[in-house]
């Protein structure tokens, strides 16, 4: 039997029942799942040092598992010094096993390694079901030795999602363990 991610099979036989419970969906087809998750990281000072990028797109490939893409600027900007197609940032889309690897590892190990976290916010939903916060310090996974570690730098994180609504995705990424804060 080949390997199956622990948060699949949490997704298979927990989540979605739970769903199907919640929302009265009439086939376990309806019930919403992570499509992919996406990393992205600006380099704003990759104007001055091109190195930079090359840095970033080395470490964010450490922490998701997979290549990572330098990103291009699409116009020029004289005041901030910007070439059209001059790299100033890192990207990384992941699917499947990967992605729910990454999820595991984002939720029990990477986000309690976070300064004073009580839990990410939930209003950052995009009217689609889609979920996107930030990470300020990308030394809270611990792929990343701390002693190679030039500057530290935040990034993007959006989840993608087949949910049809806001209530839904949130219901999905809750029932994933996704911590959110808690509203009173």
């Amino acid at each position: 039997m080949s390997y199956v991610p622990r948060f699949k099979l949490k997704y298979d036989n927990e989540v979605v029942p739970k769903l199907m419970e919640q929302f009265q969906y009439k086939s376990s087809m309806q019930v919403p799942k992570l499509v992919k998750i996406s990393l992205n990281q600006g380099v704003g000072d990759a104007t001055q040092d091109k190195k930079l990028v090359d840095t970033a797109v080395k470490e964010m490939s450490t922490i998701a598992g997979q290549q990572a893409v330098p990103t291009v600027a699409r116009k020029s900007v004289s005041n901030f010094k910007l070439r059209e197609g001059m790299n100033i940032g890192a990207k990384v889309t992941l699917r499947k096993e990967r992605m729910y690897e990454f999820l595991d590892r984002l939720v029990t190990v990477a986000l309690p390694r976070v300064r004073d976290f009580r839990g990410i916010n939930d209003k950052s939903f995009d009217g689609r079901g889609n979920y996107s916060f930030g990470v300020q310090e990308h030394i809270i996974f611990p792929e990343i030795d701390l002693d190679k570690v030039s500057r530290i730098t935040g990034m993007n994180v959006t989840f993608v999602t087949t949910a049809k609504t806001d209530a839904e995705a949130l219901a999905l990424l809750k029932a994933l363990g996704v911590p959110f804060k808690n509203q009173k």
